[in-house]
């Protein structure tokens, strides 16, 4: 099995990546701190991890938790303030795994996947929470429950938190968990009929700092929601040979047969373009995924 203190070692000499343990595989000075002839390919621990038993895996994030509070106490590291950001990731399959479902797919349109929920720490680029999932969009109450998991993984230095999640996300259950956590959030909100209403009536004004033709904000209360909320928005007039393709839905914008739109729903108190351009940062999520999958061999463990 691959020694757990082969990636801290391996951080000492700028190996960042568990993929990169491979280039120094029989290191002499890394084999000789761990008494070791070389070091087992990652194969062998993604098979380990993959024979233990479910519930193991709360034990592991609680370890993770811990460890994580000792490691910033040692580097003295003290964030009040950090930053959730919370996606989801397609692992297509292609045998009969159990769970597997056709869902949201964008690259294997009509596959059946796995969608896992992941939370990263923005500022540390720290893997906070996530469970493997079947292929089905994620319920209120999943979301909620990895929300309330990530929240409590974090070290009790942090008291302000700031969040920022997709258009997948957008539930009255992931609204009402942040609230309850005291964050500051911003999310990406889906086209409804009623939300398209209330862009159409909207008083619109130009928006210079922003890449959008015009911005917007108002209260809107979607229907099962407890309350209203700010929901702000960016507005781009389509091309001709746009409008005449007729209407399209993406995933995080979505369009009506003159325009193309942004809209977030928020507690966020900053200017509309503030408010966007913080939530564009969270580009950075979709990065950490992409080394999850790749190089940390998430897309393995399917």
């Amino acid at each position: 099995m691959l020694r757990p203190d082969a990636p801290v070692l391996g951080l000492y000499i700028w190996f960042r990546r568990l993929n990169q343990l491979r280039f120094i595989a029989r290191d002499p000075i890394l084999t000789g701190v761990l008494k070791i002839v070389q070091l087992p390919p990652l194969c062998t621990q993604w098979r380990f991890l993959g024979a233990l038993h479910g519930s193991v895996a709360q034990q592991i994030l609680r370890v993770q938790s811990q460890m994580r509070s000792r490691v910033w106490e040692a580097a003295n590291v003290k964030l009040s303030t950090v930053t959730l950001d919370t996606d989801t990731t397609v692992h297509t399959l292609y045998g009969k795994q159990t769970g597997a479902r056709k869902s949201y797919n964008p690259k294997n349109k009509g596959k059946k996947s796995y969608q896992p929920i992941l939370t990263f720490l923005a500022e540390t680029r720290e893997y906070v929470a996530g469970e493997l999932r079947n292929g089905d969009r994620p319920t209120g109450k999943q979301i909620a429950r990895h929300l309330h998991s990530a929240v409590q993984s974090l070290p009790a230095c942090v008291e302000k938190i700031f969040a920022r999640a997709d258009a997948g996300f957008y539930c009255w259950e992931a609204v009402e968990a942040y609230q309850q956590a005291g964050c500051r959030f911003i999310v990406v909100a889906r086209k409804t009929s009623r939300l398209v209403e209330q862009l159409q009536q909207a008083k619109w004004k130009p928006s210079p700092k922003t890449d959008a033709n015009a911005e917007c904000e108002f209260r809107y209360q979607p229907n099962g929601w407890d309350q209203a909320f700010r929901f702000v928005a960016l507005r781009y007039e389509k091309k001709a040979d746009e409008v005449e393709a007729g209407e399209a839905e993406q995933y995080q914008l979505f369009e009506t047969s003159r325009y193309t739109y942004r809209v977030f729903v928020t507690n966020l108190e900053e200017p509309i373009d503030l408010a966007v351009w913080f939530y564009n940062q969270r580009a950075g999520a979709e990065n950490l995924i992409k080394e999850a999958n790749n190089d940390a061999g998430l897309a393995a463990l399917r």
